[in-house]
């Protein structure tokens, strides 16, 4: 009876975080960049006044920050060289890594761009005039504006299903 008392939750947490949604999210006009787990984790990046980035992660409703960039230049200590053999590793397959983006839906897309030159966007306008035949959110301006909007989502379930099916 104690041994199902623990699986039970245990199998039910394992199965809530397999379906729990993954989201990323990029908005350029509005400077937010964030991936998270809905409901538990989310870790955004955001701009700092003494790094030039800093990651803010909160989870279980405290803040959390990091500094990518804060000791790229420091001295590392030097290693002793051995001679090893090296063992070659075989990489993932392209067409597992295929599988895995096609697992992803795009749940908001929008492109406001200028290139600045009004050669380019005139002959872009026509690629973009297509692209919004079969998708939407595609928009050429001349007037100096650049802006994506991306809203992708994702479960670990399905991510783990496209690893596993051929």
């Amino acid at each position: 009876m104690i041994v199902v008392g623990i699986f039970i939750p245990l199998f039910l947490l394992i199965l809530g975080l397999l379906l729990v949604p993954i989201e990323i999210y990029i908005d350029t006009t509005s400077n937010q960049y964030f991936l998270q787990l809905k409901g538990l984790v989310r870790a955004s990046l955001e701009g700092d006044t003494e790094e030039v980035i800093r990651i803010r992660l909160r989870a279980f409703f405290r803040d959390f920050y990091f500094y990518p960039l804060k000791n790229i230049g420091a001295a590392k200590p030097k290693k002793s060289k051995k001679t090893s053999v090296k063992k070659r590793t075989k990489g993932i397959p392209v067409k597992k890594i295929r599988r895995v983006l096609n697992s992803f839906k795009v749940k908001k897309l929008f492109v406001d761009i200028d290139t600045g030159n009004y050669i380019s966007n005139a002959k872009l306008y026509p690629v973009f005039a297509f692209l919004n035949y079969y998708r939407g959110g595609f928009n050429i301006n001349f007037e100096g504006r650049n802006q994506v909007v991306l809203f992708i989502q994702n479960r670990p379930l399905h991510i783990i299903k496209s690893f596993i099916n051929p």
